[in-house]
């Protein structure tokens, strides 16, 4: 069998054809390696769905019909986040365009790469306020990484080239294409463009650390008593997993991610310290403020990591690793900058401490990661039970028990904060609106993520209020037989907004409770076709997250939970990151308790750790 981009070449030789700018967009596509599209249409981008109604026809990809273009942006961008390719959506001109933004500023803000296609009126129409005209291409300029109005059928192939370079190299993010209606009825010359003929002089994102750079951040790890890595979104899009790992290691370097890096670093490791910030763990949040070494690597200082941003970090040098030199001390001055892409710098940093034969102690942070462990055991995170209602913490917790490797896609508030802390991520297995926190992105992203890994377990976790926001794509869900599983944490408010209400605002709830004019979430999912589940007891938790996981196809389950439940910890806005509100009873170490020796190696071991520092054997 024939892949689809065999398909067409062979019905084009080496000499040009005549070909529909429409055409050339698709084709391009095809070869471009897109298997599939998230799009609405309209009228003026009806001649590319024409194109397309053809392409699928001969099986070259699959368009899937969102019933909102938000949702095919978020779509693409759930698409682009599960498997590191560059997601497609389309939409036509006007209101069609507009609804786009949203899920384009989403893509922007947390660096993924989306390819925006939209129709727009003729050329010769373009700036006389025709019907369902928009300036999409200015609307969106702060939004996206570039932007093409594609004025000549000629460009087209060149232009969709060029965008899929742009999207997914240097830091990844959205390109626009804004393609006039007439430009996709014209007809040119057409010889396809390959990505290897695209030449972009004024970009040329730095791959490689600067050696000197490199030399200068080894000489800072080997001083460091208390060092750490900060690790953001940046180390995801690397695909740096595995060097990530490997310097943590080898220097035992405890590891902390935010929120965007989840899932980079196995958060079972004895290393790890899970998320800091706003909502972080209270060891990452010491940790953070008592190291003397911050390695940032492919993290850009946002401010619901940093909180105070002056006592950030504050007694630490940093070394910052990312490929944007525009973030590169935008926000925090590092001691030693390098720029360059992360993998590529993580994999020249373990190759020159080899050379050097580093670290010359293997001991050197053993009493840091001693205290850390105190820490952990002195303030962890707990999971609280309730007698008469369930906790929001429970549901999480229940849902990472039984599907541990699952795909997991979140909205935003008191429940995606829950999910970071409780859920145990794989790479790519974490998606979830960081920068913009985008109320209605969990079900379209957890669409377009099942359709990218059909053989995962894609789970949403999502609140009552964020339902109701995109509540309509269960209808593309239902239509092609979607199998994504939702679970609402339902507690009748717009959960965060009602925590800083009572701890900010004097208690007034302006606005934020959720509960008049509330549908059943129930009889909402049959009715668009989806299995619905109403919980509101302990004794039906486990059991409905195992039948919903077990069912073949999609599965809605409403869990009502405690109502006043808050998130905690918390760092209050303008406080440092260790002034934490809620940090729960501190719990004494016992430091008569006899340790762990570890099988492998004979190392001493506290008796919270879960893996051996010193060789990785799990204890």
């Amino acid at each position: 069998m024939v892949s689809s981009t065999e398909k067409i070449t062979s019905t084009l030789p080496s000499t040009p054809q005549r070909r529909t700018g429409a055409f050339i967009l698709i084709d391009s596509l095809v070869r471009q390696g897109v298997k599939c599209i998230f799009g609405y249409p309209g009228g003026a981008i009806l001649p590319i769905y024409d194109e397309l109604y053809r392409a699928e026809t001969r099986g070259d990809l699959q368009h899937f019909l969102v019933r909102h273009e938000q949702g095919a942006a978020h779509a693409a961008d759930g698409y682009a986040r599960a498997t590191g390719k560059v997601g497609v959506c389309f939409g036509t001109s006007g209101p069609g365009a507009t609804n786009l933004v949203t899920g384009i500023a989403t893509a922007h803000m947390d660096s993924i790469p989306v390819i925006i296609v939209t129709g727009q009126v003729g050329r010769a129409a373009i700036g006389s306020d025709a019907f369902q005209e928009t300036d999409i291409f200015g609307i969106t300029l702060p939004l996206v990484k570039h932007s093409y109005v594609v004025r000549n059928a000629q460009d087209m192939a060149r232009i969709v080239a060029e965008a899929f370079h742009i999207a997914g190299t240097g830091r990844p993010g959205p390109v626009l294409i804004d393609v006039p209606k007439d430009v996709g009825l014209e007809e040119c010359d057409y010889i396809p463009v390959d990505l290897k003929q695209i030449k972009l002089p004024g970009y040329r994102p730095t791959v490689k650390g600067n050696p000197r750079q490199i030399n200068a951040a080894l000489r800072l790890i080997e001083e460091a008593q208390r060092p750490l890595l900060y690790v953001g979104g940046g180390a995801i899009s690397a695909n740096a997993h595995a060097q990530l790992e490997e310097l943590a290691e080898r220097f035992q370097i405890p590891v902390a991610t935010t929120l965007m890096g989840i899932g980079v670093f196995d958060e079972h490791h004895s290393l790890s310290v899970a998320m800091l910030g706003m909502h972080g763990t209270a060891y990452a949040n010491f940790a953070v403020s008592e190291c003397d070494l911050l390695i940032a690597v492919g993290a850009r200082f946002d401010d619901r990591v940093t909180g105070k941003l002056d006592e950030f970090a504050s007694h630490a040098k940093v070394i910052h690793i990312d490929i944007d030199p525009a973030e590169v001390g935008k926000n925090r001055t590092p001691t030693v900058p390098i720029v360059g892409d992360v993998c590529c710098v993580l994999e020249q940093l373990l190759k020159r401490a080899k050379e050097l034969s580093l670290p010359a102690d293997l001991e050197q942070t053993q009493p840091w990661l001693a205290k850390i462990d105190c820490w952990r055991v002195e303030y962890p995170l707990v999971v609280p039970h309730y007698d008469h209602s369930i906790s929001p913490q429970e549901v999480i917790a229940e849902v990472a028990h039984q599907a541990p490797h699952a795909c997991y896609t979140t909205d935003v508030g008191q429940h995606q904060m829950w999910a970071a802390q409780f859920l145990k991520n794989g790479p790519r297995r974490w998606i979830s609106s960081g920068g913009l926190g985008t109320m209605g992105y969990g079900i379209p992203a957890a669409m377009g993520a099942k359709v990218a890994v059909p053989d995962e377990e894609v789970i949403c976790i999502t609140g009552d209020a964020s339902f109701q926001m995109n509540l309509q794509e269960l209808a593309s869900i239902a239509q092609y037989k979607i199998n994504v599983k939702t679970i609402i944490i339902n507690n009748g408010w717009q959960g965060m907004v009602r925590q800083w209400q009572q701890a900010f605002f004097g208690e007034r709830y302006s606005s934020s409770n959720m509960q008049v004019g509330m549908p059943n979430f129930e009889l909402l999912a049959q009715a668009f076709g989806v299995k619905g589940m109403t919980i509101r007891e302990h004794s039906q938790l486990s059991e409905a997250i195992s039948q919903m996981i077990a069912h073949d196809g999609p599965v809605l389950i409403d869990v009502h939970v405690t109502k006043n439940e808050n998130c905690y910890p918390m760092v209050a806005p303008g406080k440092s990151n260790a002034q934490m509100l809620g940090l729960p009873k501190r719990k004494t170490v016992d430091k008569s308790i006899t340790p762990i020796y570890c099988t492998n190696c004979g190392e001493k071991n506290l008796i919270t750790n879960h893996f051996c520092p010193k060789c990785g054997t799990k204890l």
